[in-house]
């Protein structure tokens, strides 16, 4: 639509690659994301505790299990008892099978947990997008709403799944680390506060530089993704123009500058562990030579110094694994947040409360609300007064903008009695596409009066509006599935053979017999398979199938040729008999025969008349048709 404002792709555009994956962004408000969060996983709060008590108990059983080294060396091995080595060994294994068997546990446990919460919350961002005005989806990238699905809850999920769990389960080895490591020597746990420290100088050193690389290599990725996507979707104007060595150039220019920003991130990245292992080893030389020297002058026994060696192997691990899921955690958090945001954004209004319901006719000709359709329509007020649908629509002074500065429609009043035509022409940008827009009330107008037979669009519900609309919009969209099920989205109970006469009607029957499995055909790919054309003539089956007394077709036959065009007019005649018809055209001649031709400018209607009126006004539609000004 011309008349729409769309933000920029950018790295966050086609490709959803707008996500954290790797990188870091810290979240605005993580206090209520994680409220938020919380509030889905604690539907599974029995799991959790669970989870919880898991992760103490592998805790206490892997470290306690490196501290039965002390008596099995102080009191078996030097003595020489071996019968109750053997059993030291024995215990030492039961207590480290507990420890495996706690781990998988709690890990299946958070899968099914991880699973359940991210299941809601993809159903609820779903759901609430079904509810969403459409001027959201006008200011938000595909892209970028794909990339919630995507990369935001898949990072999400991951974090839920083994980063939560990890993150709890570092905390509470290091603690119990630390706290048997104090209790076996205080004078060599000096030794390792210093390692320690010098381990937290370069995590928050080599993270910092980290961080900013991951958000380069995001960015360029994100980048590197939507040309790939738009030279794809590009192809045969690419191969049209010659442009494949210009398309390969610009390729290889983002392609090199996320190659040079990812190296740098796992550069980075990847001494973290180098150096943190470094670091780990000079500890334990340290200790090792401290630990011999307090051996030979306060007599500390060589089970204790062997235990606090093994310690000195674990400390390290838990900061390691701290360090690196906050920074995954914190992305998380910044995704759910996004994809929270979208949640919060403000449903689109109905305040109606007039309903479309079916009605019959009694003998007196009275109306009576039926179970099913069986003499048409009717309007039901509040009160229960029911009124006849008849397709009556009109427009009192309408003023409408899509942005503040700049108004689109300014004072649009008309009319379309029961089983009109009314054309609208003009050039691009004229507001054309909009007033049909705002008769199913996509949008809200700013001031003036919609009204279909007699009664404020804005009283009625806007699912009963859009019901006795029918639409076949310039773009046509076909969803995955068989040509009778894309034909039957008009009129979701449609039988067989009301599909079968919708495709009659818009001269769709013969093409779709010809093909391979006639009406059962899969259609992928948004019809790829089919011509532009024939996607074109489904549409306009799909909305003979729904048979709606008001009829909207913006540029219905613009992607059919001359020929074709020829061949469904009495189709389409049959499809706009006795309906309020509101057409969108470019050919001047599918308008001919219109009741009457608004030709709008700038937001205004500046002629108006039938075909034979206008061209004898000599204005803008004469110059038009004559080909004295261009139509665009």
């Amino acid at each position: 639509m011309a008349e729409n404002f769309r933000k920029p792709h950018g790295p966050g555009g086609p490709g959803g690659h707008g996500g954290p994956r790797g990188g870091f962004q810290k979240p605005k408000n993580m206090g209520k994301t994680i409220a938020t969060l919380l509030g889905y996983i604690g539907k599974s709060k029995w799991l959790l505790a669970v989870v919880a008590v898991c992760l103490v108990l592998n805790t206490l059983c892997s470290v306690g299990g490196s501290y039965l080294l002390k008596p099995l060396i102080n009191e078996c091995i030097v003595p020489g008892d071996y019968p109750r080595l053997a059993r030291m060994l024995a215990l030492m294994a039961c207590v480290y099978v507990c420890a495996a068997a706690l781990s998988y546990t709690y890990s299946r446990i958070m899968v099914h947990v991880s699973q359940k919460a991210t299941y809601a919350i993809r159903r609820d961002l779903f759901a609430k997008m079904q509810r969403l005005p459409l001027n959201y989806f006008d200011v938000h990238t595909h892209g970028e709403l794909m990339s919630r699905y995507t990369n935001d809850i898949d990072t999400l999920t991951e974090i839920l799944q083994n980063g939560m769990v990890s993150l709890a389960s570092g905390v509470l080895t290091f603690v119990g680390v630390v706290a048997v490591m104090l209790y076996l020597s205080p004078l060599l746990f000096l030794v390792t506060v210093f390692s320690l420290g010098l381990m937290l100088v370069v995590i928050m050193t080599v993270g910092k530089r980290s961080r900013r690389y991951f958000t380069a290599q995001q960015r360029d990725l994100g980048e590197v993704n939507g040309y790939i996507e738009e030279m794809i979707e590009g192809q045969k104007v690419i191969k049209v123009f010659n442009h494949e060595a210009k398309a390969k150039e610009g390729f290889d220019r983002r392609n090199e500058r996320y190659r040079r920003s990812a190296t740098n991130a796992q550069s980075f990245a990847g001494a973290m562990m180098p150096a943190m292992g470094n670091i780990s080893h000079i500890n334990y030389a340290l200790t090792c030579c401290v630990g011999a020297l307090l051996s030979i002058a306060v007599g500390l026994d060589l089970g204790a110094l062997v235990v606090y060696l093994q310690y000195t192997r674990q400390v390290s691990q838990p900061i390691s694994q701290v360090s690196q899921q906050v920074n995954n955690i914190l992305a998380a958090i910044a995704g759910a947040e996004r994809v929270f945001e979208v949640m919060e954004a403000a449903p689109e209004l109905d305040e109606g409360q007039v309903t479309l319901v079916n009605v019959s006719r009694g003998p007196d000709g009275t109306l009576t609300e039926a179970a099913a359709r069986s003499d048409g329509w009717a309007w039901k007020k509040p009160d229960g007064t029911l009124v006849p649908l008849q397709g009556d629509v009109r427009f009192q002074d309408v003023v409408f903008r899509y942005v503040p500065e700049k108004t689109i429609l300014n004072g649009i009043s008309l009319y379309a009695k029961p089983g009109q035509k009314i054309a609208f022409v003009g050039s691009t940008g004229a507001g054309k596409t909009t007033i049909t827009n705002l008769i199913n009330r996509f949008y809200e107008i700013e001031s003036g009066l919609i009204t279909y037979d007699g009664i404020n669009v804005r009283d009625i519900r806007k699912e009963s509006l859009r019901r006795s609309l029918g639409i076949v919009l310039q773009d046509t969209h076909l969803f995955t599935g068989t040509i009778a099920d894309n034909i039957r989205y008009g009129k979701l109970d449609a039988t067989d053979e009301e599909v079968r006469a919708a495709a009659r009607l818009a001269n769709a029957d013969t093409f779709i017999s010809h093909l391979p499995k006639g009406y059962d055909t899969w259609i992928t790919d948004d019809g790829g398979n089919l011509s532009q054309g024939e996607r074109q003539l489904l549409a306009i089956a799909r909305a003979a199938v729904a048979d709606p007394p008001v009829l909207i077709l913006d540029e219905a036959t613009s992607s059919i040729d001359t020929r074709t065009e020829k061949l469904i007019e009495r189709g389409m005649d049959r499809l706009m008999a006795d309906r309020t018809v509101f057409v969108i055209a470019h050919r001047l001649s599918t308008v001919r025969n219109a009741r009457a031709i608004m030709v709008l400018e700038q937001g205004e209607i500046i002629e108006r008349g039938d075909h034979d009126d206008l061209i004898a006004q000599g204005g803008k539609y004469y110059q038009l048709y004559t080909g004295q000004a261009e139509l665009s």
